[in-house]
């Protein structure tokens, strides 16, 4: 009703202004609690979860119970909370907002909703207003009209909707998040606070998933810690590896440097009563003997390493050069995440022999810096250039080594390069570039300086 209406017959009445993105956020962190009891959460917006329990429901003492304890919990928190059970999703949906608290057998939803009102069926508001003014108030009453009038009138849409909510067809939920490959959870009569029993409870739930992992010779890449708060908080710690592993003790060490470095620490808050420690991402781990190279034994433990720098700085933050596929110089290797670095296969290229003075210099700028050069003549190396506003002389030169641009990856073609490795008169080393191919009538080529040799 209009808000004038409404005051005039409760004048204090208290109104709030509608925050969509709030609610959405709200309802979003109950689906994360809702996933303490199965991890099919689906949202059914605006003001709905649906679960799937398939399975699940003897884990809390059955379907009465676990129901129980749901609209239990989420009263406590203090949500107006009502739920139903049923074998179809849209049964569910109709039941739990007009049959508070109904469990229905699967084959049983026909008769269970054929008392409800036709608004159950969550139809748009014409279609439903059309049904009341047919005289057709309850699903019963739609029921029992033929199927082929029902199409005529409202489309096979509406008749696929009501035989959704009889039981006769079923779509299934799309859960919020992907189901774990592996996942093993502990639950506590009392809830804990201690942070010794947290980390005591992931070394033995990782023990668990290392047996599972180990029957089907298998190691996880990525592994999430979910912790449920008696109050119905839900964080969520995830770890990384850059290879296949299922060791307790690494796993262990892991989490504990995720937890040391975490800004805003672990709230126990009244205590955790569910912990579940989920393998998200598994790959193939062949079982080997341990070789007696030290090699072997350093490359696995700079891998733990980067593994614990990881965990405690973040994945994006230790990172590796690795070679890439051009003989551009600024292009000629990237950085990547040092945990997937390792699947890079292409091999580095040696450019110079073993006593031959370096190609390239140790430092090579991302941009080449523009600089004023003179040359001697139009097409060699300079004799002098300004860089910085510092002038330099030039004493020795070296080139040209003549770079072209790869045409075939650019939408404008690039200039050749031509380039000169120069020392001044001060003994200080440069990596020059002439900015195009050098033609007297016309160019007059710029000059760039790409890098420092030591």
């Amino acid at each position: 009703m209009p808000l004038a209406n409404a005051r005039a017959m409760l004048p204090a009445l208290d109104v709030a202004s509608a925050d969509e993105t709030a609610d959405r956020a709200l309802l979003e962190s109950i689906a994360d609690w809702c996933e303490h009891f199965t991890p099919l959460v689906a949202l059914d917006s605006p003001n709905g979860l649906l679960l799937d329990i398939t399975g699940a429901s003897h884990l809390f003492g059955g379907e009465e119970t676990l129901l129980a304890r749901i609209r239990t919990s989420l009263s406590k928190q203090g949500f107006a909370v009502q739920g139903a059970i049923a074998g179809s999703v849209v049964a569910a949906h109709a039941l739990a907002r007009y049959r508070n608290g109904a469990i229905i057998a699967p084959g049983e939803e026909a008769a269970a909703v054929a008392p409800l009102p036709v608004e159950a069926l969550d139809l748009d508001t014409a279609m439903t207003h059309a049904f009341r003014h047919a005289g057709l108030k309850t699903i019963g009453q739609v029921s029992a009209r033929k199927r082929s009038e029902l199409t005529a009138r409202f489309g096979a849409a509406m008749v696929f909707a009501l035989d959704q909510t009889l039981g006769r067809a079923e779509k299934p939920i799309s859960p919020r998040a992907a189901l774990p490959d592996y996942s093993a959870e502990r639950i506590f009569a009392e809830p804990v606070t201690a942070e010794e029993v947290i980390l005591e409870t992931l070394r033995t739930l990782a023990a668990s998933l290392g047996g599972l992992l180990a029957e089907r010779g298998e190691g996880a890449r990525r592994m999430e810690a979910v912790f449920f708060r008696a109050d119905g908080v839900v964080r969520r710690l995830a770890v990384e590896t850059g290879g296949p592993t299922r060791d307790v003790a690494i796993i262990a060490r892991l989490f504990r440097e995720r937890l040391d470095a975490l800004v805003d620490p672990l709230d126990p808050g009244f205590g955790f009563d569910l912990i579940r420690l989920c393998a998200d991402r598994a790959e193939r781990c062949e079982a080997g003997t341990s070789p007696f190279d030290a090699r072997a034994n350093e490359e696995k433990e700079i891998a733990f390493l980067v593994d614990r720098l990881a965990a405690r700085f973040g994945a994006q933050r230790i990172l590796s050069f690795r070679p890439n596929d051009t003989h551009i110089p600024e292009a000629a290797s990237v950085v990547l995440p040092a945990q997937s670095a390792e699947n890079c296969t292409l091999p580095w290229k040696a450019i110079r022999g073993r006593d031959e003075a370096p190609r390239r210099p140790l430092r090579l700028f991302a941009r080449p810096e523009l600089i004023d050069a003179v040359a001697a003549v139009p097409d060699g190396p300079p004799l002098r250039f300004r860089w910085r506003r510092a002038l330099h002389e030039v004493a020795i030169a070296e080139g040209p080594e003549r770079i072209a641009m790869e045409w075939w990856r650019q939408q404008t073609p690039q200039p050749t390069r031509d380039y000169y490795r120069v020392e001044d008169s001060k003994g200080r080393r440069f990596w020059l570039y002439r900015d195009g191919l050098y033609h007297r009538e016309t160019d007059s080529p710029r000059w760039f300086l790409h890098g420092l040799f030591a």
